[in-house]
């Protein structure tokens, strides 16, 4: 497997992960961020806390790992991991929240609507760990109900979200850990390539970052396995921050 990103911080990323179990976040009522997790239901069920809930995948070793990092490499100051739901009232007190595994959801007509106020009051989704076109289908079922006839296109390179912090342009396809062991960076058989896209709203605000054939939060769960490619660790990384950057300047 061919991996060409970033290898000059090595070192930089290594040391931040092995000091991972030791980073302490700020009080919650100090904080200026709490990543939270979005909890939906697989295929309209109601969702739960059991730990095989899609929803929870990687959960939580790749928030406490990364929000490490996002400290380590940034001045925001986060406090701890926060879960919410979409008919939570809570959910607007998050500049950003992630969801994985999307192409398993099939959102209510109550969780639709706010799932928009939440984007339109200035709201970012970040959406990964999902693969194929059945999955694809599965996810935009319910985002074309979010946005009716609204673009879900490319987000170019030279686009703001990529340049923010880091500067993305090498990217790689950031695979789950069972790909890896596979030998390919790809977790279905049709889910390659990567795809970096994008919805705006209307007023060309970037609202939800959609890593699709992709799995950017195993990269942070397994960021102090050695058997995980340190310079995917390390884009997956740098990603996310420059996702959380994005959207607590815009």
């Amino acid at each position: 497997m061919k991996i060409t990103i970033f290898s000059c911080l090595s070192a930089l990323f290594c040391l931040l992960i092995s000091y991972s179990s030791q980073a302490q976040n700020l009080p919650n009522s100090e904080a200026e961020l709490h990543f939270a997790r979005l909890a939906f239901g697989a295929y309209g069920r109601t969702f739960s806390n059991d730990p095989d809930e899609p929803w929870l995948r990687d959960w939580p070793d790749a928030e406490d790992h990364f929000l490490t990092g996002l400290q380590r490499l940034t001045v925001i100051h986060n406090g701890e991991s926060r879960q919410t739901s979409l008919l939570d009232d809570s959910i607007f007190e998050y500049p950003v929240v992630y969801a994985v595994k999307v192409g398993y959801w099939d959102l209510s007509q109550p969780e639709i609507d706010r799932l928009r106020e939440y984007l339109v009051r200035g709201g970012f989704l970040i959406v990964d760990d999902f693969h194929g076109p059945d999955e694809w289908v599965q996810f935009m079922s319910s985002m074309e109900r979010v946005f009716p006839g609204r673009s879900f296109i490319e987000i170019p390179d030279n686009h703001e979200i990529f340049h923010v912090h880091f500067d993305l342009d090498d990217r790689s396809q950031i695979p789950g850990r069972q790909a890896v062991y596979n030998g390919v960076t790809w977790e279905n058989p049709l889910g390659v390539p990567e795809y970096w896209r994008g919805i705006y709203d209307d007023d060309g605000r970037l609202v939800v970052a959609i890593n699709f054939n992709m799995d950017m939060g195993d990269a942070w769960e397994h960021a102090d396995d050695a058997f995980y490619p340190e310079p995917l660790t390390a884009l997956a990384y740098r990603v996310g921050i420059n996702y959380i950057i994005y959207a607590m300047t815009h």
